[in-house]
């Protein structure tokens, strides 16, 4: 039985902190997955560009109706800026994410014959990418686990329960890559995304109820900001 609001915590260090969490986050969230909805990796690709500063649900409303006018990577060369941006506008920032997506639309035409790359070095490279979006559709679409996602949710949970000391991105993926296997590092960025939107939230994180409170060294203490985010929750 999971312990939840004790005052003495277990000691552990950060391999023990993991080995639990790897016990008990399947179990908590057995039916974790990315929310982005999509059908395809260029479909993927398209929502996590836009899913920079944006959350989920939007990019899903904006995606529904984006999908239907763009169904391959020409269609994203071909389109027009005007009518890219007012197709993406809801989403923030919609100016620079049409520029990135045209771009993506004409690299990959360019460059890979019209579809998605399933290499992390080639992925990264694509405008508007970057590493973390090349983990996501590494990861999702292509069940590739190259690198782990971290995004705000796993940033701040990876500081809270103590994996990592860091605020940046590329050293708390490294940290994670460390403590966990590779086999997990796709679910182990759902699992700990899950639980920021559910449990851990950066602002209100429901302690009382939180299934990892009895080891985690931050319970019920005031929640610190982290700038390891990139999405809102």
């Amino acid at each position: 039985m999971l312990r939840r609001g004790c005052a003495k915590l277990p000691r552990m260090n950060r391999s023990d902190r993991a080995k639990e969490l790897l016990k008990r986050l399947p179990k908590i969230y057995p039916d974790a997955h990315c929310e982005l909805v999509h059908s395809n990796p260029l479909e993927l690709l398209v929502a996590t560009i836009l899913s920079a500063q944006c959350t989920d649900k939007r990019v899903n409303l904006v995606t529904r109706e984006l999908f239907q006018r763009c169904r391959t990577a020409q269609d994203y060369a071909a389109i027009s800026q005007e009518e890219l941006e007012g197709l993406v506008r809801s989403t923030g920032f919609y100016r620079n994410k049409a520029k990135n997506i045209r771009a993506m639309g004409q690299v990959l035409v360019e460059r890979h014959s019209g579809e998605v790359p399933d290499s992390l070095a080639e992925l990264a490279a694509i405008p508007g990418a970057g590493r973390k979006t090349a983990n996501v559709v590494l990861g999702n679409a292509f069940s590739k686990n190259e690198g782990v996602v971290v995004d705000t949710h796993v940033g701040r949970l990876s500081q809270r329960l103590g994996l990592t000391k860091f605020s940046d991105p590329i050293r708390i993926e490294q940290d994670l890559m460390k403590l966990f296997p590779q086999a997990c590092w796709t679910d182990l960025s759902h699992w700990l995304i899950f639980h920021g939107r559910r449990r851990c939230g950066a602002r209100k994180p429901d302690c009382a109820n939180c299934e990892l409170s009895d080891f985690c060294p931050t319970a019920n203490q005031p929640p610190k900001t982290t700038r390891a985010a990139s999405k809102p929750d």
